[in-house]
This record gives structure tokens, sequence and C-alpha cells, in this order.
């Protein structure tokens, strides 16, 4: 008994160190650096000069959704209840996934809804869509999407707002970031720049 009383206090007095440093002073360093002028807009989000592509991962929703000109995002689980299965604008006070397991009834479901709804928006067989398009990030704001969805929607996209697929092309190459350090993870496209970007070349998008 006196061997364990004295393991405890060590392992108190430690745990007591890193929830103090852990739990206080680091998130409130943080907080303090995110505050520092240039870093508090940035840190908060923010939305681009258009009003309509958002900076900050949210799904953007096009005035007319008969003639949408915008870049989609993945499905999120903090989409509003009329969205359908996750597809729409997130909620970015909150952040997370559904926690659905692989052999859910209900995640089989979404996907399937997701698959057929994103087909009938891109006009292409359900069997075209990525799997990246109806499965959710861990977060359900990452704004990153594969190349092969950012590629399928280029279509709409250029036939929406009457630039030609080239010009479409291009932004999505300037928005495109490859694997972190050349080797880790896969190359992503940001829906924000690219829609940021395109709202640039094509003011009054809505």
């Amino acid at each position: 008994m006196r061997g364990l009383v004295r393991q405890l206090g060590p392992a108190l007095r430690l745990m007591l160190v890193a929830t103090v440093l852990l739990g206080v002073v680091y998130p409130a360093v943080v907080w303090g650096i995110s505050r520092m002028p240039g870093l508090s807009g940035p840190a908060e989000g923010s939305v681009s000069a258009s009003g309509s592509a958002s900076l900050i991962g949210i799904d953007p929703v096009p005035a007319d959704p008969g003639a949408d000109p915008w870049f989609h995002l993945r499905p999120s689980a903090s989409a509003p209840a009329s969205a359908t299965a996750g597809l729409g604008p997130a909620d970015p006070s909150t952040s997370g996934g559904s926690n659905l397991a692989t052999t859910a009834d209900k995640l089989a479901q979404a996907v399937a809804q997701r698959r057929s709804a994103i087909a009938g928006r891109e006009g292409v067989s359900p069997a075209a869509v990525p799997d990246d398009a109806v499965t959710a990030s861990a977060s359900g704001l990452d704004p990153d999407i594969s190349p092969a969805y950012a590629a399928l929607q280029v279509p709409r996209v250029a036939r929406v707002t009457g630039l030609a697929p080239a010009q479409v092309e291009a932004l999505v190459a300037d928005a495109t970031h490859g694997r972190a350090l050349g080797v880790f993870g896969e190359p992503t496209v940001d829906t924000s720049e690219l829609n940021a970007a395109l709202a640039a070349t094509r003011p009054g998008l809505r």
C-alpha cells in the first residue's frame, strides 16, 4: 500500500501539470496568437467578396439550383435536415462525422441518395460519381475534394457560367494541391479557392 501511495503522488502531480499546460496554457497561447493583427480574420473564417463562395468550406447554395455555377464539397453531417443526405451547406459552428459504421444501413442509404442526387446534378451515370463525393470527411467542414470530383463538375460549371471548359479546367488546376511533402496523402482541390477564383472570373454569380 505504501508503494502504491508513493506512485500515486508523482502520477497526480504529472496529471495536474499536464492539465494546466495542455488544457489551459496551450489553448490560451493559441487563442492569443489568433488575436494578433492580420490573423484574427483568417482565424475566424471569412467569406469571399462575392458573398456566395465560402472560404471556410461551406457548400455554396446557388440562387437557382437549375443553373448551378458552383463547385460543391463533400457531404457533411452538420448539413441541415432539409438537405439531401448531407449534401448542402454545413454548419461552421460545429463539426464532426456521423459516426456511422461502414456496415450501417443508414450510411448505405445516405450514400445511395447522394450518388443519385449528384449524378442527376452533373448529368452522369451514378457509377461515374467518385467515392469522396458521397462520403463525408471526419470534420464535415473539409473544403478539399478529389481531382476526379472536380473534373466531374467542370462541364456543368462551364455550361452555366459560359466559360470555356479549358478555362474552368485551368481554375481547377490552380486550386489543386499535391501530396504533402510529395509523398503523404493524395492530390486535392480546394473548393474554397476554386469558387473564389470562379467568382472573380465571373462576377455576379449567384
